[in-house]
């Protein structure tokens, strides 16, 4: 069974590792023993004097290519030091699949990983076809480098892996983790300004507090990712809160007001 999760980070720039990462609670994962992080020199696996990891494209046009040589010689090299084959290659990059929260959980259930901060425009395409490495994007905007991609990657995977959260936190209750965003949340004071927490938090029902949160979850998500619910497989409850959030909306704007939660 494992007990810890090793994620190599191949970068030209690894004093940036472990960042942001050895605080809260990934540097707790870390800590703990449940995940192993390294950093890799990219330029480590150059064989010119200058050191060299990129260059000009085929064909012309602007920007510069990571060249195919270090990268695959570094994940090469990795690969041989754990004596495998099959540890999970991510290329950090705009033009590959978008990271979210189910990718998540799959990375976080993985022995090892190998995260290939991207730079420039891009990768020789021959870094994919010879490693079986997986493009991935935090979304359709463009960084300039990998660097901060990747540290946004871990950080997701390292809060998924059990005793990350200790005993006094959980990830079941996060946006995504049941396929819909997180509902609103509240703690002390009980009113501030004006606002008062709802009724039903306080009233220590449980089945009932339990019967709001997931229906202000799926309000939120309606509301501002209704995508997530295109594609999701309703439960009867979630139908009926539904059918009933579009009964109390349909009913704020006849009269102007604000839906009741």
């Amino acid at each position: 069974m494992r007990t810890s999760i090793v994620i190599d980070i191949i970068t030209a720039f690894p004093h940036l590792f472990p960042g942001p990462l050895s605080e809260s609670i990934p540097g707790r994962a870390i800590e703990r023993g449940l995940a192993e992080l390294r950093s890799i020199d990219l330029r480590e696996f150059t064989s010119d004097r200058h050191r060299t990891i990129d260059d000009t494209p085929y064909g012309g046009g602007g920007g510069m290519v990571l060249k195919a040589e270090p990268v695959v010689g570094a994940i090469e090299s990795l690969r041989a030091e754990r004596g495998e084959n099959d540890g999970r290659i991510l290329l950090m990059s705009p033009r590959g699949r978008v990271f979210g929260h189910e990718m998540a959980v799959e990375l976080s259930l993985a022995d090892h990983l190998l995260v290939v901060c991207g730079h420039y425009k891009g990768f020789d395409e021959r870094i994919a076809e010879l490693t079986g490495a997986e493009e991935v994007s935090l979304g359709d905007f463009v960084l300039s480098g990998g660097e901060l991609a990747a540290m946004a990657l871990i950080d997701a995977v390292l809060r998924l892996l059990p005793g990350a959260l200790g005993n006094f936190d959980s990830a079941e209750g996060d946006s995504f983790f049941e396929g819909t965003l997180e509902g609103p949340i509240y703690t002390r004071p009980r009113s501030f300004r004006g606002r008062s927490v709802p009724e039903v938090l306080l009233s220590g029902d449980h089945p009932a507090i339990s019967r709001w949160r997931l229906k202000e979850a799926l309000r939120a998500t309606r509301a501002r990712r209704p995508d997530l619910l295109a594609r999701r497989e309703l439960t009867p409850e979630e139908e009926e809160l539904l059918q009933l959030i579009r009964r109390e909306e349909n009913a704020a704007d006849e009269f102007g007001q604000e839906p009741q939660s």
